[in-house]
Protein backbone atom coordinates (compact mmCIF):
# COMPACT_ATOMS: atom_id res chain seq x y z
CA UNK A 1 0.00 0.00 0.00
CA UNK A 2 1.50 3.61 -0.98
CA UNK A 3 1.27 6.09 1.88
CA UNK A 4 2.44 9.67 2.30
CA UNK A 5 4.06 10.41 5.46
CA UNK A 6 4.82 13.94 6.99
CA UNK A 7 8.16 13.47 9.06
CA UNK A 8 9.17 13.84 11.40
CA UNK A 9 7.29 11.44 11.57
CA UNK A 10 4.78 11.09 15.02
CA UNK A 11 4.09 7.28 16.95
CA UNK A 12 0.66 6.96 15.63
CA UNK A 13 2.18 7.31 11.83
CA UNK A 14 4.82 4.72 12.30
CA UNK A 15 2.70 2.21 14.03
CA UNK A 16 0.09 2.58 11.06
CA UNK A 17 2.91 1.44 8.76
CA UNK A 18 3.63 -2.00 7.86
CA UNK A 19 6.51 -4.36 6.65
CA UNK A 20 6.24 -4.29 2.40
CA UNK A 21 4.27 -0.56 2.75
CA UNK A 22 5.56 2.16 -0.15
CA UNK A 23 5.94 4.91 1.69
CA UNK A 24 6.50 8.85 0.54
CA UNK A 25 8.37 11.24 2.88
CA UNK A 26 7.81 14.69 3.05
CA UNK A 27 9.21 17.39 5.30
CA UNK A 28 12.87 17.36 7.16
CA UNK A 29 14.92 14.02 7.71
CA UNK A 30 18.82 14.16 8.68
CA UNK A 31 21.58 12.04 7.39
CA UNK A 32 24.37 10.85 9.27
CA UNK A 33 27.07 7.81 8.38
CA UNK A 34 29.58 6.21 10.58
CA UNK A 35 32.09 8.62 11.78
CA UNK A 36 28.92 10.77 12.62
CA UNK A 37 27.32 7.90 14.63
CA UNK A 38 30.40 7.39 16.14
CA UNK A 39 30.62 11.13 17.17
CA UNK A 40 27.14 11.35 18.55
CA UNK A 41 28.06 8.66 21.16
CA UNK A 42 31.15 10.23 21.95
CA UNK A 43 28.75 13.47 22.95
CA UNK A 44 26.12 11.21 24.86
CA UNK A 45 28.89 9.19 26.64
CA UNK A 46 30.21 12.52 27.93
CA UNK A 47 26.79 13.61 29.00
CA UNK A 48 26.72 16.46 26.43
CA UNK A 49 23.77 17.24 24.36
CA UNK A 50 23.26 16.09 20.83
CA UNK A 51 23.43 19.15 17.80
CA UNK A 52 19.66 17.43 17.13
CA UNK A 53 16.84 16.42 18.34
CA UNK A 54 15.43 13.28 18.26
CA UNK A 55 12.27 13.44 18.89
CA UNK A 56 10.45 11.37 16.17
CA UNK A 57 13.34 12.43 13.54
CA UNK A 58 14.36 10.60 10.53
CA UNK A 59 17.97 9.42 10.23
CA UNK A 60 19.01 9.14 6.84
CA UNK A 61 22.31 6.69 6.02
CA UNK A 62 23.83 8.45 3.14
CA UNK A 63 26.79 10.79 2.18
CA UNK A 64 25.92 12.89 -0.71
CA UNK A 65 28.81 13.27 -4.11
CA UNK A 66 29.00 16.89 -4.64
CA UNK A 67 26.24 19.09 -5.64
CA UNK A 68 25.91 20.03 -9.64
CA UNK A 69 25.50 23.92 -10.49
CA UNK A 70 21.97 24.79 -9.36
CA UNK A 71 21.25 21.41 -6.99
CA UNK A 72 21.21 21.67 -3.52
CA UNK A 73 22.81 18.00 -3.51
CA UNK A 74 24.53 15.72 -5.51
CA UNK A 75 23.79 11.72 -5.56
CA UNK A 76 21.88 10.76 -2.68
CA UNK A 77 21.92 7.14 -2.24
CA UNK A 78 21.62 4.98 0.79
CA UNK A 79 24.69 3.37 2.96
CA UNK A 80 24.28 0.27 4.24
CA UNK A 81 22.34 0.37 7.89
CA UNK A 82 24.32 -2.62 9.64
CA UNK A 83 27.15 -0.57 9.83
CA UNK A 84 25.01 1.68 12.29
CA UNK A 85 23.66 -1.13 14.39
CA UNK A 86 25.61 -0.53 17.19
CA UNK A 87 24.53 2.79 17.68
CA UNK A 88 20.43 2.84 16.23
CA UNK A 89 19.53 0.95 19.93
CA UNK A 90 20.65 4.03 22.03
CA UNK A 91 19.37 6.20 19.52
CA UNK A 92 15.85 4.52 19.15
CA UNK A 93 15.53 4.65 23.15
CA UNK A 94 16.20 8.56 23.35
CA UNK A 95 13.02 9.10 20.41
CA UNK A 96 14.50 8.50 17.33
CA UNK A 97 11.37 7.55 15.22
CA UNK A 98 13.14 5.87 11.91
CA UNK A 99 16.04 5.44 9.97
CA UNK A 100 16.65 4.77 6.39
CA UNK A 101 19.04 2.62 4.86
CA UNK A 102 19.74 -0.43 2.88
CA UNK A 103 20.29 -3.91 3.94
CA UNK A 104 19.50 -5.76 6.98
CA UNK A 105 19.14 -4.70 10.51
CA UNK A 106 20.34 -6.88 14.06
CA UNK A 107 18.11 -8.16 16.14
CA UNK A 108 19.24 -5.51 18.82
CA UNK A 109 18.08 -2.84 16.44
CA UNK A 110 14.96 -5.09 15.53
CA UNK A 111 14.31 -5.35 19.26
CA UNK A 112 14.64 -1.65 19.81
CA UNK A 113 12.18 -0.36 16.90
CA UNK A 114 9.49 -2.20 18.36
CA UNK A 115 10.16 -1.18 21.95
CA UNK A 116 10.06 2.52 20.38
CA UNK A 117 7.33 2.21 18.16
CA UNK A 118 9.89 3.41 15.22
CA UNK A 119 10.40 2.11 11.97
CA UNK A 120 13.10 1.09 9.31
CA UNK A 121 12.91 1.92 6.02
CA UNK A 122 15.15 1.03 2.71
CA UNK A 123 15.82 2.94 -0.13
CA UNK A 124 16.88 2.12 -3.36
CA UNK A 125 20.73 1.61 -4.14
CA UNK A 126 21.64 2.64 -7.29
CA UNK A 127 19.38 5.15 -7.64
CA UNK A 128 21.40 8.28 -5.71
CA UNK A 129 20.52 10.80 -8.41
CA UNK A 130 16.75 10.14 -8.54
CA UNK A 131 16.53 9.99 -5.03
CA UNK A 132 18.24 13.11 -5.06
CA UNK A 133 15.50 15.19 -7.07
CA UNK A 134 13.58 14.27 -4.10
CA UNK A 135 15.78 16.45 -1.84
CA UNK A 136 14.80 20.28 -1.97
CA UNK A 137 17.58 21.93 0.25
CA UNK A 138 20.76 20.45 2.42
CA UNK A 139 21.88 22.19 5.07
CA UNK A 140 25.39 20.81 6.92
CA UNK A 141 24.36 21.32 10.65
CA UNK A 142 27.01 19.81 13.01
CA UNK A 143 30.52 17.68 12.22
CA UNK A 144 31.19 19.56 9.04
CA UNK A 145 34.85 18.28 9.50
CA UNK A 146 33.56 15.05 8.59
CA UNK A 147 32.85 16.31 4.95
CA UNK A 148 29.75 14.03 3.27
CA UNK A 149 29.61 12.61 6.53
CA UNK A 150 28.62 15.45 8.30
CA UNK A 151 25.31 15.70 9.87
CA UNK A 152 22.90 17.51 6.97
CA UNK A 153 19.28 18.64 7.56
CA UNK A 154 17.36 17.72 4.42
CA UNK A 155 13.87 19.33 3.50
CA UNK A 156 12.32 16.22 1.32
CA UNK A 157 9.13 16.50 -1.21
CA UNK A 158 7.63 12.63 -1.78
CA UNK A 159 11.09 10.82 -0.94
CA UNK A 160 10.04 6.87 -1.96
CA UNK A 161 10.98 4.61 0.68
CA UNK A 162 9.91 0.62 1.93
CA UNK A 163 9.16 -0.12 5.19
CA UNK A 164 11.67 -3.41 6.12
CA UNK A 165 11.11 -3.70 9.88
CA UNK A 166 7.55 -1.87 11.16
CA UNK A 167 6.45 -1.27 14.33
CA UNK A 168 5.22 -4.70 15.31
CA UNK A 169 8.32 -6.60 14.45
CA UNK A 170 7.65 -7.95 10.62
CA UNK A 171 10.71 -7.82 8.46
CA UNK A 172 9.87 -7.77 4.66
CA UNK A 173 13.74 -9.56 4.36
CA UNK A 174 12.54 -12.12 5.99
CA UNK A 175 8.98 -12.73 4.90
CA UNK A 176 10.35 -12.58 1.02
CA UNK A 177 13.22 -15.40 2.00
CA UNK A 178 11.05 -17.19 3.46
CA UNK A 179 8.63 -16.82 0.41
CA UNK A 180 11.29 -17.76 -1.87
CA UNK A 181 12.04 -20.68 -0.30
CA UNK A 182 8.51 -22.10 -0.38
CA UNK A 183 8.84 -21.43 -4.54
CA UNK A 184 12.46 -23.44 -4.85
Amino acid sequence: MDKNIHVPISREDAEGLRAGDYVYLTGTIYTARDAAHKRMKETLDAGKELPLSLDRNVIYYMGPSPAREGRPIGSAGPTTASRMDKYAPELLDLGLGAMIGKGKRSPAVADAIVRNGAVYFAAIGGAGALLSKCILSSEVIAYGDLGPEAVRKLEVKDFPVVVVIDSQGNNLYETAARAYAKEG
